[in-house]
């Protein structure tokens, strides 16, 4: 798919939101302001939120500052909702330039265990890069997972759920002058759900021109305590030489709400928490990483390095977030050593 098609897409979902303005005007609408705004009728909705996520950044390499400032991480405004019942789109965008996010179409009339999904989306891959960056324990991914995931493609996804049982498989294109086209599935099971507990199994796999790989997750919630570990194995092609190595790394992250929350969970990922206390909650969150990995944020880039990671949270309503963390690695190739520490003010809605 090239741009045209992204432009098709868009047009087609606001050409199909523009034509359903004549049957809203004769039926019952609903306008709910509740963590956005959001129209319905009985055969449309339309839905506009966003995110806007400022940070601090502190970062040394070798006790070296590499980078001191405060600026934009994330600002983004999406629509979405849907035309008829089995109808849905979604255009997500970033303000400061960095373009399209999510732009597809969803088919939902083959009921919840074959939806179809074409467009800009992300791909099925790997459990925290499905996790939202607005709910994220932990205010950047794992280094791990930095190099083992693919992020937003243009791709045909097929995905569907069943009790606890969540799968995805889709093909994309990928990046460069061949627009080679890529494949990759995930699987996640929860054999066990109750009131504030959970166990989640995952398994997932891709082939793409960099990497064949696959990676394993184990997740769960016990009450206010949580946990999540992911384990990466790959054949990955050095695009300047050709050479294929054989890459992995892993990362296990537990957290504990002190105000006593549950981590939410939904078609095999995690979600935004709510706070159950007038004045907010809070959760405090540690994560280790080891293995072949990204770790640009503590100024390492794509090395095998070890990282410590600790985090605090606090959530003053359901749509904000003050955030703190730090991290601090070392290479496992190098005497390389590198930190950071991040604050993020987050609104979300």
């Amino acid at each position: 798919m090239k741009t045209t098609m992204k432009t098709k897409l868009l047009s087609a979902a606001l050409t199909a939101a523009a034509l359903s303005v004549t049957p809203i005007a004769n039926a019952e609408v609903k306008v709910t302001t509740k963590g956005g705004l959001k129209v319905e009728s009985e055969d449309f909705s339309f839905q506009l939120g966003g995110r806007i996520q400022y940070d601090y950044n502190y970062a040394e390499l070798n006790s070296d500052v590499q980078e001191n400032d405060f600026d934009l991480r994330r600002g983004r405004l999406f629509v979405k909702g849907n035309v008829t019942d089995d109808w849905h789109y979604k255009v997500n965008f970033d303000v400061d330039g960095g373009g399209e996010q999510d732009l597809y179409l969803r088919y939902t009339g083959f009921g919840p265990l074959a939806n179809i999904t074409i467009g800009n989306q992300h791909q099925a891959f790997t459990l925290e890069q499905l996790i939202s960056s607005k709910d994220l324990s932990i205010s950047e991914r794992s280094g791990v997972t930095e190099r083992y995931l693919i992020g937003r493609r243009e791709s045909i996804q097929i995905h569907g759920d069943a009790d606890n049982f969540h799968y995805a498989a889709n093909i994309f294109t990928e990046d460069g002058e061949n627009e080679d086209t890529g494949f990759s599935s995930r699987v996640a099971y929860a054999p066990f759900k109750g009131n504030g507990t959970l166990l989640h199994l995952g398994a997932s796999y891709k082939d793409t021109q960099e990497q064949d790989a696959f990676g394993l997750e184990l997740a769960g919630v016990a009450g206010p305590a949580h946990f999540q570990a992911e384990y990466f194995s790959a054949d990955e092609t050095n695009e300047e030489t050709g050479i294929e190595d054989d890459i992995d790394g892993y990362y296990a992250q537990v957290g504990y709400f002190i105000t006593g929350e549950i981590r939410p969970y939904k078609k095999g990922t995690f979600k935004r928490i709510k706070p159950s206390n007038p004045f907010g909650a809070w959760e405090v969150v540690a994560r280790y990483s080891d293995g072949d990995g990204d770790y640009g944020d503590i100024e390492l880039g794509a090395t095998d390095a070890s990282v410590i990671a600790l985090g605090v949270n606090y959530y003053p309503s359901y749509n904000v977030r003050i955030n703190a963390s730090y991290m601090d690695g070392e290479s496992n190739i190098t005497d390389d050593d590198g930190s950071e520490f991040r604050v993020r003010f987050q609104v979300a809605f």
